[in-house]
């Protein structure tokens, strides 16, 4: 009889399994469509003749559904001509997790940017990444303004190839009246003070390198995430903003510097200004981010090796109803 029950049981599991495996699958197809060159279309859709105007900047979304829906509706309402998110935007680079963002961020009604960061590598993100949102480092002009995007995601340094491609941009970005720069990791931690090493470029030598450079052509401001929070300061002569405040877990309790929050850059003929938009803290983020995280594994995991659970559940069917018809002949011939 326990047998029999336990039988039941597993038969139950798989068919169940097979059902909702089917679903997310169609879910998936149909709700999360293929995407490519994401970045090069979002900056189609800006306005670069404007000379007065205001953009947004945040980072480190990527465990959040509640307070980065809060944040896009925030957006929605605002009065920025584009967003950009300074990296982590998943949890890891499996391509189910880029199309789950994506769905989320097709809510915004603004140009959407993204850098990548260090959890997009992870899954063999890198070449999802790219096959979604394009090239890893680029940039682009609005008004007098110019935006340039790097990629810093292996927390280390730039490779030769961008950082010659960098010297190229930061020299021609000197006609324009502003020069803002974006990638992930920080140069150096904030909290460690002076150049010491902690979450941020491995290679400190590297850093100061790239710090020279910034302060040699003038940059008006780096913005970087990688920490859960919000600081802003000077490194040498580059002013810096750290905003990793989208939705991922705050890295600390200390009210000044972790919260959620992004930040919106007014840009006008008399100079630019900063100004930190907070963003509410719901009471059950913790449950939330569980939820999502626990329901992102399962459904990236069914989305991923939907064929193999498929397979491996139609082979128990069979080795089941094979071994029931060798029963009722057996019953039969008795």
């Amino acid at each position: 009889m326990k047998k029999y029950l336990f039988n039941k049981f597993i038969s139950c599991i798989v068919i169940l399994t097979l059902i909702v495996s089917v679903g997310i699958k169609l879910y998936s197809v149909f709700t999360f469509p293929e995407i490519e060159d994401w970045n090069y279309k979002q900056i189609k859709k800006i306005d670069e003749t404007h000379n007065s105007y205001s953009f947004a900047v945040f980072g480190d979304n990527r465990d959040s559904i509640t307070t980065f829906n809060n944040l896009i509706h925030k957006l929605n309402k605002d009065s920025i001509i584009f967003a950009i998110d300074v990296g982590d935007l998943v949890e890891d680079g499996e391509k189910e997790k880029f199309r789950f963002f994506i769905n989320q961020i097709k809510k915004v009604n603004k140009p959407f940017l993204t850098v990548i960061g260090n959890h997009e590598l992870r899954e063999n993100g890198r070449a999802n990444y790219y096959q979604m949102f394009g090239r890893f480092y680029y940039s682009f002009t609005v008004g007098k303004s110019y935006f340039i995007i790097l990629d810093d995601a292996n927390e280390k340094r730039l490779d030769l190839w961008q950082l010659d491609w960098l010297k190229k941009e930061l020299k021609k970005s000197q006609s324009y009246k502003y020069r803002f720069v974006f990638m992930h990791v920080p140069l150096y931690d904030p909290r460690k003070g002076g150049d010491k090493k902690g979450h941020s470029l491995k290679d400190v030598t590297f850093a100061r390198y790239l710090n020279k450079l910034f302060d040699k052509y003038h940059v008006s401001m780096l913005f970087c995430s990688h920490i859960h929070g919000y600081y802003k300061g000077y490194w040498q002569n580059t002013p810096f903003i750290i905003t990793g405040g989208a939705g991922a877990k705050l890295a600390g309790t200390d009210p000044s510097h972790y919260f959620y929050h992004y930040i919106k850059v007014n840009i006008s003929e008399q100079g630019v200004q900063y100004e930190v938009v907070r963003l509410n803290t719901p009471d059950f983020e913790l449950i939330d981010r569980l939820l999502h995280d626990t329901g992102m594994f399962i459904y990236a995991f069914i989305a991923i090796h939907f064929d193999i659970i498929i397979i491996i559940g139609c082979i128990y069917i069979l080795i089941l109803l094979y071994f029931k018809q060798d029963k009722i002949k057996i019953m039969y011939h008795a």
